[in-house]
């Protein structure tokens, strides 16, 4: 049964911000950059909220501790994808496919891990959280740059690159607590 408390709530409102957001990116009108920025705003500052409120009301359920994560990760890929396809540059290419594959990878550690009862091992890190925050805040500046204004787009993208990077370390950080804890099983 899921718990309905406010931070479960807030995790799949912000779900369900997804299709309005893409909408919102799409659409033919002036605004639909800036739209789609202030959604995706919305989305990255839920992200934080119903971490807050899940702690500070005593309301951590597993329900929340699954989706929480998998609602970040939705629109982040799904943000991604849609600037890739936007700018089609290799320079935002690269970095999303890092990010997404990593994701791919850790969702993966993270199944297998608790399926053998080490979930404890691979559990959302600092440095995560870190990574996290950045991609948003880059995919929020590249989406209200464009090609006129250099200085957002380069600064959109060094964010990017920076939080590839992240994604990398905190992938082999958890490789390699995962391969430390498991490493007698493989022989």
């Amino acid at each position: 049964m899921i718990m309905w408390n406010i931070p479960n709530i807030i995790t799949i409102l912000r779900i369900l911000l997804i299709p309005l957001f893409v909408a919102a990116f799409y659409m033919q009108a002036e605004f639909n950059k800036s739209l789609a920025a202030a959604l995706f705003t919305i989305a990255a500052l839920s992200d934080w909220a119903d971490g807050y409120l899940a702690r500070r009301l005593n309301c951590v359920t597993p329900f929340g501790t699954f989706l929480d994560p998998v609602a970040d990760k939705l629109i982040v890929v799904v943000a991604l994808v849609m600037l890739v396809e936007e700018h089609s540059s290799v320079w935002i290419a690269v970095p999303s496919m890092i990010i997404i594959g990593r994701e791919i990878i850790i969702s993966g550690l993270r199944e297998w891990m608790s399926s053998i009862g080490l979930s404890k091992i691979v559990e959302v890190s600092l440095i995560g959280k870190i990574k996290t925050w950045m991609q948003m805040i880059s995919i929020i500046i590249l989406m209200l740059s464009n090609e006129e204004h250099l200085l957002l787009m380069n600064s959109g993208l060094l964010i990017l690159y920076i939080s590839a990077v992240l994604a990398l370390y905190s992938m082999s950080v958890y490789v390699l607590l995962a391969w430390n804890a498991t490493k007698n099983s493989f022989y």
